[in-house]
């Protein structure tokens, strides 16, 4: 075998963790998207939130704010608007439903009723001192001696006697024990290295302790580098000590998570206006973020040089988001401005890749674009994919317009003569829409509608008078 080298050309496009980002963003509804901010800013400190007031276009005339007020009024959630409630949130703001039935909703009276089972009256006095010390996050408030010997007095006023290092002790047992471990810690790095002490023993788990002990200041940077050089350590050792210590909580008590909102945040409005339909992005669903004022001059500490082109490339990946929601939402409307007018069976066809074509990106840019969002009009909240329809083939319109007027002639049609599909197809080609009774029948199932012999047989059946 006789080994060669031959020189070929060709392109390729390198998908950069930038671009992946920014292809992303595109598909992340705004929910996960404000989730996603709130991350990055808490780890980047050259971005914050940018707050505006939500300018918000009137329609034209009365009667086109009255039409919309409307809309948006029936839209409200169900609930606590029309019950008397104080504030609009989500219906789920009673934290105890999330709580099993007949335990307490705070986790230092459930962790005082799982050591009532192990510890004694005396143990368990000081260990309800300790975690009434604490605040929501299970964080210590104040110094842990000071707190021991206030502690010995404040008991002692009630007939048990603790010294400060029985004190003390009872609080190394809280800090492991019990399945919030860091409870009682006096910060975050006596929290993660309780927790770490909680894990099984590990090399990973020697060198974060290490690390959380005496190397926090390159841990902060993200310095992998430093890190290795200082403890020393293998670069491999390294990264897998800091996805151990980036693994754990934060605080020693989580909040249980926010169920998602039964209700939807439409990402576009859209509205009468001046003769025309107006379109603008939701502000409340969309939020904005900017670097902060000193930025540009950390750009010159190279600690923060990587941050600071994390931040530029974020703020540029939203931008283009925003941009092309913007211009997917306006083509949408513009090409179906009848069925927003008049309905569903005005919807006209529509495809991905004719937007696509008319806004100049590629056919999946609008898939991802269009995925999860929604649009706030007169007509009520819809989602984006809704103003999509397929060309019936060898028809000028779509499919759902078709079965839209499936499910009009049924509604309006004699009760004691239900229409057969055959029948239907027919009075749709007097309209110019030529479809096969097969087509309408498919139309009728989708549609949950019986046929006609069974229309005719329940509405014969006799009713049942009472009184």
């Amino acid at each position: 075998m006789k080994a060669s080298l031959q020189a070929k050309m060709g392109q390729s496009i390198t998908l950069t963790p930038q671009l992946l980002q920014s292809i992303r963003l595109l598909q992340v509804t705004s929910l996960q998207l404000e989730q996603e901010l709130q991350l990055v800013m808490e780890r980047n400190p050259l971005l914050e939130q940018e707050v505006e007031d939500d300018e918000v276009a009137p329609p034209a005339s009365p009667e086109e704010i009255a039409a919309l007020d409307a809309a948006a009024w029936d839209e409200l959630p169900e609930p606590m608007f029309l019950s008397g409630g104080a504030h609009g949130g989500d219906g789920d703001d009673d934290a105890t439903a999330r709580i099993a039935a007949g335990e307490s909703s705070d986790p230092r009276q459930r962790l005082l009723a799982q050591l009532q089972l192990r510890c004694g009256a005396r143990e368990l006095a000081m260990a309800a001192y300790w975690l009434d010390c604490c605040d929501d996050r299970g964080y210590l408030e104040g110094d842990p001696d000071t707190v021991a010997r206030l502690g010995t007095a404040a008991l002692a006023d009630g007939g048990i006697t603790a010294t400060r290092a029985q004190m003390l002790t009872l609080r190394e047992r809280l800090l492991l024990d019990g399945e919030w471990p860091g409870m009682t810690a006096a910060g975050p790095v006596e929290c993660l290295l309780a927790q770490l002490r909680a894990l099984p023993d590990s090399e990973a788990r020697t060198l974060a302790m290490r690390i959380l002990a005496d190397h926090l200041e390159p841990l902060a940077r993200h310095d992998l580098t430093a890190l290795a050089a200082q403890l020393p350590a293998a670069a491999e050792a390294v990264a897998a000590a800091v996805s151990l210590i980036l693994s754990l909580q934060p605080h020693p008590v989580e909040q249980p998570p926010e169920l998602e909102p039964a209700f939807i945040i439409p990402d576009v409005i859209a509205w009468r206006a001046a003769g025309g339909w107006q379109v603008r992005l939701n502000s409340r669903s969309s939020p904005r973020l900017r670097l902060c004022a000193y930025a540009e001059q950390a750009s010159g500490h190279e600690g923060m040089r990587g941050l600071l082109e994390e931040a530029r490339w974020l703020l540029r990946s939203l931008g283009i988001r925003n941009e092309t929601l913007l211009k997917t939402a306006r083509v949408l409307v513009t090409r179906q401005q009848a069925f927003l007018d008049q309905g569903e069976e005005a919807i006209a066809p529509l495809t991905l890749k004719e937007v696509a074509e008319e806004i100049g990106v590629h056919e999946s840019t609008i898939s991802r674009i269009t995925t999860g969002k929604y649009i706030q009009t007169p007509r009520g909240t819809l989602e984006l994919k809704r103003l999509f329809a397929v060309r019936l083939e060898g028809a000028d319109v779509s499919g759902a317009a078709i079965k839209a007027m499936v499910r009009r002639l049924i509604e309006d049609e004699p009760a004691h003569a239900p229409l057969a599909d055959e029948v239907i197809a027919g009075m749709l080609a007097r309209q110019g829409i030529r479809v096969a009774r097969r087509t309408v029948a498919k139309y009728r199932e989708q549609l949950a509608i019986a046929p006609a012999r069974q229309r005719r047989r329940a509405s014969a059946t006799p009713r049942v008078r009472r009184g």
